[in-house]
């Protein structure tokens, strides 16, 4: 039997079958699809036309820093700079810089590949010495081969040593005519000010998620890959802002799915949770429902979702819910929430207090990384859920003050009653009354009998209430008090004064609910254009110095002054009141025995 055989031409194959060629390589959907010009960028509008401007104006700079999160496309926006610096058509070569190229130009295409020789790329990681940039310095004095301009792109440039950073600074600030510069990095912070003052900056931003999303789904319909919105949205979730990123986990998502993107199959493919259940996971826990809470949990992670994730996609929910509590119309614009989270999430913004969502908010954000580090992170994701469905019913600092004295005045009314046995404690919270529709009350129970309120501090003057606010650890109110009130008129239940100038001008209001608090009932707090007396700290500044002056002026203090040139009185002390007291009676005893023996005063 015949077989024949491949030419000289094919490829060599096995004896007796004809040679296959061989197939051409893939390419990655981040490197088939990168922007060839400044009209494919997205997310950098404002880079782009900056650039076009200066370029239209020949305000070219002679270096660029681009700065930004991987993958907003640093490396590439410095490659077609280069290419917009040295564009020239077969037809035109004496054109000039330009952001419009509509076709490739002489030089396009070897720039793009990174094979042109006049644009030279260094990677400052690998390439970090004082040589590396000698050998920059000792060519840029050359004149270009063939192009406008010698560019030089400098990638990952904060990594370069403080040697080669010096090295360059003279030649970045006054390079010859023919060179530029465009420097890429993502530690700007990192890059000496001496080189930063030198360049022109751009920040490349994070690509928006309505734009990344938009673009992904032009690339699958070029791919004829079938996609669901869903899954997208979950990508572009994931990629958080970095056109790479996004790219390359779509690139896994069609291998993942076999030619299709599904939400379920981005889903396995990220160890995420469906959005739906998270959205049920959320509705359990603030109804307080801890067996339904750990079925769904449980059964999210045997579907292949990581509790850390879990956990933070529901913090990730709070934050929405939150922000359509706050701001409804920023938050249902974003195009990556499926219909479910925009639905569920509003009806939830309308049940729950801020305080319940920032409070579930604060324990998810630390539950997260105590379940990455924890060596069971099911039953710890499980634990931190128990403290989020119990945390309604921790009471507020003034809540928990009201209760207590709620139980001490119900206990001083009727000591003689039998104790109440306390009803155990129910899962279900003010959370769980929140989700149900429920009026949620989060002040102490009122007895069917209010008890007599205890009555408060008598207060007799006005030095009574700044000692009362002492008492209470009101220590600002305290000083506002003593330094800028002339009091006009006080009398119990009603304070008049006059406002030193500069004071706090809502000391008047926050008196008067101090007051209330403190006292129980009800009091008047004017402000008066009166003159008023002096201030506290006034008149016991004028008492210390009278007390100076009269113990200067006392004969025996005179002559110690005298006696010790430069000696000063720093402290006058008044004599204390037991002694003065025991004194007063010695005095009284001897006046007595006097009178007894009939003995004359001396």
């Amino acid at each position: 039997m015949d077989v024949s055989t491949g030419t000289q031409d094919d490829e060599p194959g096995l004896p007796g079958f004809p040679a296959v060629a061989a197939p051409s390589p893939y390419r990655v959907l981040a490197r088939k699809y990168r922007p060839q010009t400044f009209d494919d960028l997205i997310g950098q509008g404002a880079m782009v036309r900056t650039l076009a401007n200066a370029f239209a104006a020949n305000r070219i700079p002679q270096a660029w820093m681009l700065t930004g999160v991987r993958g907003v496309g640093k490396t590439t926006t410095a490659r077609i700079l280069a290419r917009g610096l040295n564009y020239a058509r077969s037809g035109e070569p004496e054109g000039g810089p330009t952001i419009s190229m509509p076709e490739l130009g002489l030089h396009c295409q070897a720039i793009m590949e990174s094979r042109h020789m006049d644009v030279l790329e260094m990677d400052a990681a690998s390439h970090t010495g004082i040589d590396d940039v000698r050998g920059i310095i000792d060519g840029i004095r050359y004149a270009p081969v063939s192009a406008r301009y010698k560019v030089y792109i400098v990638d990952e440039v904060h990594m370069l040593s403080e040697k080669a950073f010096n090295a360059f600074l003279k030649t970045l600030e006054e390079p010859p005519p023919h060179a530029k510069f465009v420097f890429a990095t993502t530690e700007i912070r990192k890059v000496p000010v001496t080189i930063l003052s030198r360049c022109q900056r751009f920040d490349l931003r994070r690509v928006e998620a309505e734009t990344l999303s938009a673009h992904l789904a032009r690339i699958c319909e070029a791919e004829s890959v079938s996609t669901e919105p869903e899954a997208l949205a979950a990508i572009t979730r994931a990629a958080e802002g970095s056109v790479r990123d996004a790219l390359s986990l779509l690139d896994q998502a069609i291998a993942h799915g076999a030619g299709a993107v599904t939400a379920e199959s981005v889903r396995d493919m990220l160890g995420l949770a469906d959005r739906g259940r998270i959205v049920d996971l959320f509705e359990a826990v603030m109804r307080g429902d801890i067996p339904a809470t750990f079925a769904e949990l449980r059964g999210q992670y045997e579907a292949g979702a990581d509790p850390s994730i879990v956990l933070a996609d529901l913090a990730g929910f709070t934050h929405l819910v939150t922000r359509l509590k706050l701001v409804p119309e920023a938050a249902a614009a974003d195009p990556t929430l499926s219909e479910v989270e925009r639905s569920r999430g509003a009806a939830f913004a309308g049940k729950l207090s801020v305080r319940a969502l920032s409070r579930a908010w604060q324990i998810l954000l630390k539950a997260v990384p105590e379940v990455q580090a924890a060596s069971r992170p099911l039953a710890a994701a499980e634990m931190a859920l128990v403290r989020l469905a119990y945390a309604a019913d921790l009471p507020t600092p003034d809540e928990a003050l009201r209760q207590l004295r709620s139980d001490a005045l119900g206990r001083s009314e009727a000591p003689s009653q039998p104790s109440v046995q306390a009803a155990p404690p129910r899962p279900a919270s003010s959370f769980a009354q929140a989700v149900a529709m429920e009026p949620v009350s989060r002040a102490a129970p009122i007895p069917a009998q209010a008890p007599a309120i205890a009555p408060g501090p008598r207060l007799a003057r006005f030095e009574d209430v700044v000692a009362l606010a002492g008492e209470r650890r009101d220590i600002a109110l305290q000083i506002a008090l003593r330094r800028d009130v002339h009091l006009v008129r006080f009398e119990e239940g009603r304070i008049e004064f006059r406002l030193a100038e500069g004071g706090r001008q809502t000391i008047a209001n926050d008196l008067a609910r101090a007051l209330d608090a403190w006292t129980g009932r009800r009091w008047i707090v004017a402000l008066s254009k009166e003159g008023g007396a002096p201030t506290l700290d006034a008149s016991a500044k004028a008492a210390t110095e009278t007390r100076h002056q009269n113990a200067a002026a006392h004969p025996l203090v005179r002559e110690v002054l005298t006696r010790f040139p430069g000696a000063q009185i720093v402290d006058v002390r008044e004599k204390a009141h037991e002694e003065a007291a025991a004194e007063v009676e010695i005095l009284g005893v001897e006046d007595a025995a006097q009178a007894e023996s009939g003995e004359d005063e001396p």
